[in-house]
């Protein structure tokens, strides 16, 4: 397994250090870019083409961040990479890009995405896989799924992965899921299988029996997720390692 002691030694900017009120659009090469020049590391989100080639962008949907519409998973790499995002001169771009711009100058944490096996992922998993293989910077993946970190596990075991998880409770989140299946991600109960290196958990939803355990009885490491205000800052600072954060500089930030 990999070394991921960069997880903890700074905050990591989700989505890049982005602010659309200079146009740097979040998981955009221009938010990737001023993540590397604070030091931050850099979380970003990865969604499937429909040539199974991963795709850097966050949503399931193109509407929000572009001028285009519809799934991102019905069109090709080549399609979606012509693609602007709104208000800037970046355009959607693939992991092995994103990979050759940072280059190892930040750790790269990077969340999965999945709609919970309504198809199968192992092309996608596969090409992930094989680009972090690739790479010699620091590097982890992570997601909300269980069978994401499985095949990670399987595609790829030296990569660290990452086991995201919040409370689980809201229908609007997590209507695919059945009561049983969110009971069982918000206590992290396929950790067995996926055997996780570290924990991402929702910060409003900390302290939280699970994430405490695996920090306290195995030492993974908790990283809170988003953090955006003094009192996500504070709650975070008493209960993980280190955070993933948005809208404000945490070096700036005051230290209690």
């Amino acid at each position: 397994m990999r070394d991921i002691s960069w997880l903890t030694s700074r905050p990591i900017a989700h989505r890049g250090y982005h602010d659309a009120s200079r146009g740097c659009i979040e998981n955009s090469q221009s938010a990737v870019q001023a993540a590397v020049d604070k030091g931050f590391a850099i979380e970003v989100d990865l969604q499937q083409s429909a040539d199974d080639v991963p795709i850097v962008f966050h949503d399931d949907e193109l509407d929000r961040l572009t001028f285009e519409s519809g799934p991102v998973r019905q069109r090709s790499a080549a399609e979606l990479t012509r693609i602007a995002l709104r208000g800037t001169d970046d355009r959607l771009w693939t992991l092995d890009d994103l990979l050759a711009q940072v280059d190892g100058k930040a750790g790269l944490c990077i969340e999965i995405k999945s709609r919970f096996g309504r198809r199968p992922e192992r092309a996608f998993i596969a090409a992930i896989a094989a680009s972090l293989g690739r790479y010699s910077g620091p590097v982890a993946v992570k997601s909300f799924d269980p069978e994401m970190l499985a095949l990670m596990r399987e595609a790829a075991p030296d990569i660290p992965r990452g086991a995201l998880g919040d409370g689980a409770r809201d229908l609007k989140d997590w209507g695919h899921a059945s009561r049983v299946e969110r009971f069982a991600l918000r206590h992290m109960l396929h950790s067995v299988r996926t055997r996780p290196s570290f924990v991402s958990y929702w910060v409003k939803d900390l302290p939280a029996l699970a994430p405490t355990v695996l920090r306290k009885a195995f030492g993974l490491p908790l990283i809170a997720w988003t953090v955006r205000t003094p009192d996500d800052l504070a709650r975070a600072r008493a209960f993980a390692d280190q955070i993933v954060f948005e809208g404000f500089d945490p070096d700036a930030a005051p230290s209690s």
